[in-house]
């Protein structure tokens, strides 16, 4: 798609005074009032209930892993209800793997059937102690427990952050708890539930961190396209009071991560020609591109085989000092690739080295594809032996066009060792292509066993003959005069319904012509 103009260089984003800092979080005592333990469910905490006392006395005096059949034996018919669950977890808040162990231990054990209220409780110590996995993994379990009471789930995450609510100033909890809750709801696909959560938590004077933020934005372009996270992004970031760039309270700043999750679906919907709003936006907040800012609009230039605008960023990032990692490097090389300048490709493949980058398997492949497309097998096959050295695998869409060159200039026996040194990869899955390329190949030198065997072999994998196949065939015994192999090769196409395509397949000069 064209672009509607070139892009303009980002103004320097060094000079201007950077904005006034966002100010602290409001006292969570406005939204979350003070509870006491009563807040965990039930009971004056440990020292009201006898059982919570000689539950945390035997978990944190003894230390041999008898305690646990010690619990067991002790309260295994009777059990501890959710709310004293709660009470124990609160007393060894601070010893939060301790409390992480005794809340899985009372769920295998049958000890205790959680609900939220308890969940609330682990989730609280684990998030103070920043143990960001296991806390985010029990909210998906909390989540999952609400939907199934709920008999839809629709309202779960609102269920669980109530519950956490409920108790958090008795946990002394830390906003962490919430953007865990929200991530948890986008782990789990809960997009719009994860959006709703957010705007909960904005109305009580709390926005979540701002990677939270920028997960939300990606979610929601992913699954409702470029404009809509530009509005999600607009009502996070973008201030009605104070004026752009100058946070109110409890708001976030976007950073360039932010903005390059916008880029990111623009370019999936090929309108980076709509980048301009984005760039106004990063200077409006004094946010400077970073490496992947200019790699993902150096992409959407190369897939238009706009490469001279790409190399004015690529000068534009020299400029401003960002040394390019091996994403920038790649992107730029396959527009090279793309309009068939190999060697200026290959300038940038040297350059990596000197640099210090690293080429991953991302960089051989597309160097590869470049010289199969210019007839170039000999650099091709190079690049490949020194990709399969370096344990790179290569995409299966690589293999199938260097073989497919290969076979095409009559090397038909350096195309069956690559196909045959990757059939012995473990995990490598063959494409139909492989095997038609090798089977026309075998059949133009008048191998007809070979290919007859490769076929067979083929046929083993689940691939049908086509009309390549059976043409490639026919070809081979009408030039040897075998009128009735011939024959029967047409009679078994018509049986079959395969579409007629009988006609000599071309030579090798002939298709390298077109």
């Amino acid at each position: 798609m064209a672009m509607a103009r070139p892009l303009r260089p980002f103004l320097s984003l060094t000079s201007p005074p950077p904005p006034p800092l966002p100010s602290p979080l409001p006292p969570l005592s406005s939204p979350f009032p003070p509870r006491d333990l009563s807040s965990c469910g039930g009971g004056d905490g440990e020292e009201g209930d006898p059982l919570v006392a000689d539950v945390v006395s035997i978990l944190t005096e003894q230390r041999s892993r008898s305690r646990w059949g010690f619990l067991k034996s002790l309260y295994g018919p009777s059990g501890l209800t959710p709310a004293q669950a709660a009470l124990v977890t609160l007393s060894l808040r601070n010893n939060p793997r301790l409390a992480l162990r005794f809340f899985r231990w009372s769920e295998a054990a049958s000890l205790c059937r959680h609900d939220l209220s308890s969940y609330a409780a682990i989730v609280h110590v684990l998030a103070r102690a920043r143990l960001r996995s296991a806390a985010q993994s029990l909210i998906r379990s909390a989540i999952l427990q609400a939907s199934a009471e709920g008999g839809g789930g629709e309202n779960a995450p609102v269920e669980v952050l109530a519950a956490l609510d409920k108790s958090y100033r008795t946990f002394d909890s830390a906003p962490l708890v919430f953007d865990l809750l929200v991530r948890a709801c986008l782990q789990a696909g809960r997009v719009e539930q994860a959006v709703e959560l957010v705007r909960k938590l904005r109305r009580r004077g709390l926005s979540p961190a701002v990677g939270t933020c920028n997960e939300v934005i990606r979610a929601v372009s992913r699954g409702r396209g470029a404009e809509a996270g530009f509005e999600i992004y607009e009502e996070l970031f973008v201030l009605s009071d104070g004026g752009i760039g100058v946070p109110s309270r409890g708001r976030t700043c976007p950073n360039v991560q932010t903005f390059n999750a916008l880029l990111l679906s623009l370019h999936r919907e090929g309108r980076l020609d709509d980048a301009e709003r984005i760039r106004g936006e990063m200077e409006k907040f004094v946010c400077s591109p970073n490496c992947f800012t200019f790699s993902i609009l150096m992409a959407g230039l190369c897939e238009e085989g706009k490469v001279r605008e790409a190399n004015s960023l690529w000068e534009e990032m020299a400029a401003k000092g960002i040394k390019p990692d091996a994403t920038a490097y790649n992107t730029f090389l396959v527009g090279f690739c793309k309009i068939g300048e190999m060697d200026r490709a290959k300038e940038l493949f040297r350059e990596m080295a000197l640099e210090g980058v690293e080429p991953t398997g991302t960089t051989y492949d597309r160097l590869i594809c470049g010289y199969c497309c210019i007839r170039d097998v000999h650099n091709a096959l190079l690049l490949f032996d020194e990709m399969r050295r370096k344990d790179f695998a290569p995409e299966v869409s690589t293999v199938d066009e260097l073989i497919e060159e290969l076979c095409r200039q009559r090397r038909i026996a350096e195309g069956l060792r690559v196909f045959r040194g990757e059939m012995g990869v473990v995990g490598f899955v063959p494409s139909k292509q492989m095997y038609v390329s090798l089977i026309r190949g075998f059949c133009r030198h008048g191998l007809v066993e070979e290919g007859l065997k490769l076929q067979k072999e083929m046929a083993g994998k689940g691939f049908e003959p086509d009309s390549e196949i059976y043409g490639a065939f026919f070809q081979v015994y009408t030039e040897k005069g075998d009128v009735e192999r011939a024959g029967r090769l047409k009679d078994e196409m018509l049986k079959l319904g395969v579409q007629e395509r009988l006609k000599p397949a071309a030579s090798a000069d002939e298709q390298s012509s077109h």
